[in-house]
């Protein structure tokens, strides 16, 4: 994985300090909320609904075990004990107070880690394939790619204060595990005509208040013009961008009010312009950077299983929660952060203790936090996955439901968040413990589930996504149906009316039993038998009897 240089510590360095200083001027009354609101921003610190909360990067989810380790440090002795991993695969501690944040930024330093632009007008986390560099299916590893637009966007003077936050996502798979055409801009990393390798285009994908999936502008870009040409893009949205109205500031209206061709035209007129000077990709940089993320030094030595006690849930976590490994004899394994009835991302510093332990131990010391708030070990050997599964039951994080009804996305919700207008997280639990006594025979359903328009729990792309909106004075719930962040990717439709917090969880059950009762066989997931029917059916059960 990327390893700080020279630039990289002395940059974070010298930011803690500044932060350091600019904490104390707010504690000291010498600034106000508002001056300090943009500072603290840019060091990834909100005020959320009881405190503050930071969040911390983790460009492209990757993780050292060292690192998680500190992450365990900072809960247990800053925060009350809990991490939440998100769906920007990122981390966020809810609790910490004001005064220790730049303590907490100074030990991050220290193992190579930050908070800078994990909010604010700018180019915030660069994601990326959580199996990146590991997965049977990948044509290149598209991590190296992620930190070059890392390294490129960090401070960038033309792209620090763009209309609105930008997000950007890679994937390096046919199958779409980054859900890239939900991003600003979403790069397919492949094989072009003649056999180099490029990349594929889409802008102006977003969830929140309108929701659009991205355009494809560019199928064949070559990889050493990869800057330039989203520094057109870029350019081009900060100068048309809007800056009079937050609601329509994304580049997805732009895009959608100048049309992907007309958009496409300007940006190809700029790029024109650039695309031959220092923003060319030299190779022997994109080699030096790939080389941090070379494959580990694997064991190839065959390793065989131990003996174990024949069990179901051994079984379905072997089928369901590990994956091909494109060295023999290796498996990635979720690590499923969705207990039945727990808190949808949430890890207590104890669990994230153990999980680098058993990554140090069994998976070559790494781990990966994926956008669907699930932890990865992405090198087990298969001899290993008995003992892999032993310690992850020891923590509480052995079920085996990676796909499955139960392993859901939910925003922190009205419990922490200011922005949101209901809770996520009971709702979650309640459709875990209701469901999960049939999601084996449910089988693969995505539920998705956000506190507010604001998307954070990417409603608009689940295969069952539930909205929290406020109802005279009360909480209330929109159900959507048919939605996919993959390469497949919908937006999923509105059903009808909402429902109370009781009846949103008896909306869901409904939704499951009718998908039940009319799938051609047992191996049609839902998404199939709904897009195979329509509505209709979904709608006459949730609304026949009203």
């Amino acid at each position: 994985m990327y390893r700080y240089d020279e630039f990289d510590a002395e940059f974070v360095r010298q930011r803690t300090a500044q932060f350091r200083d600019q904490v104390g001027r707010r504690l000291s009354g010498e600034l106000t909320e508002d001056e300090f609101k943009p500072l603290r921003l840019r060091n990834g610190v909100y005020l959320q609904l009881h405190a503050y909360m930071l969040r911390i990067a983790i460009p492209y989810g990757t993780l050292s075990s060292r690192q998680m380790r500190k992450l365990a440090h900072i809960a247990r002795t800053y925060d009350r004990g809990t991490g939440h991993f998100t769906t920007r695969q990122n981390l966020q501690f809810n609790w910490p107070r004001l005064s220790d944040i730049p303590d907490i930024l100074g030990e991050l330093a220290e193992v190579e880690m930050h908070a800078i632009q994990t909010s604010g007008n700018c180019i915030r986390n660069v994601t990326a394939d959580h199996f990146a560099g590991a997965a049977a299916d990948e044509v290149a590893d598209p991590r190296p790619y992620a930190e070059i637009i890392r390294q490129w966007s960090s401070l960038h003077p033309e792209f620090n204060w763009l209309p609105r936050k930008f997000k950007v996502g890679v994937t390096g798979s046919e199958h779409d595990r980054a859900a890239i055409k939900t991003h600003d801009i979403g790069l397919h990393l492949k094989r072009l005509a003649d056999g180099r390798l490029g990349f594929a285009v889409w802008v102006g994908g977003g969830q929140g208040r309108s929701p659009f999936l991205a355009e494809l502008i560019r199928d064949d870009l070559p990889e050493a013009d990869l800057l330039s040409y989203l520094e057109a893009i870029l350019r081009v949205y900060n100068l048309h961008g809007r800056r009079d109205n937050i609601y329509k500031a994304r580049i997805k209206i732009l895009v959608h009010d100048l049309g992907a061709e007309a958009f496409a035209a300007q940006v190809e007129e700029e790029w024109r312009r650039i695309r031959d000077g220092v923003l060319k990709l030299p190779q022997a940089e994109i080699d030096r950077i790939r080389a941090y993320f070379a494959p580990p030094a694997y064991d190839e030595r065959p390793v065989p299983a131990p003996p174990r006690a024949a069990g179901r849930a051994f079984d379905r976590w072997i089928t369901r929660n590990t994956h091909a490994h494109k060295q023999a004899g290796h498996a990635i394994v979720t690590i499923s952060l969705k207990p039945i009835g727990g808190i949808p991302g949430d890890a207590s510093a104890a669990q994230m203790d153990a999980v680098a332990d058993l990554a140090e131990r069994y998976s070559l010391d790494e781990v990966r936090v994926t956008h669907e708030q699930n932890l990865v070990l992405p090198h087990v050997r298969s001899g290993d996955l008995w003992q892999v599964y032993r310690g992850l039951e020891a923590i509480g994080l052995a079920e085996g439901n990676a796909g499955l009804v139960t392993d859901i996305i939910a925003c922190p919700g009205l419990d922490y968040c200011a922005l949101a207008n209901a809770r996520s997280i009971p709702i979650a639990q309640r459709i875990s413990e209701r469901l999960s006594p049939r999601q084996d025979q449910i089988g693969d359903l995505k539920i998705k589930i956000s506190g507010c328009i604001n998307a954070c729990g990417h409603h608009h792309v689940g295969h069952i996504g539930i909205l929290g909106v406020e109802k005279r004075g009360e909480e209330h719930y929109q159900l959507l149906l048919g939605g996919s962040g993959a390469e497949d990717a919908a937006l999923a439709d509105i059903a009808g009316p909402g429902f109370g917090p009781e009846g949103i969880v008896d909306a869901v059950e409904k939704v499951v039993t009718t998908y039940l009762e009319l799938r051609s066989n047992p191996q049609e997931p839902f998404l199939a038998t709904y897009r195979r029917l329509g509505a209709t059916p979904f709608k006459d059960a949730l609304y026949a009897a009203a």
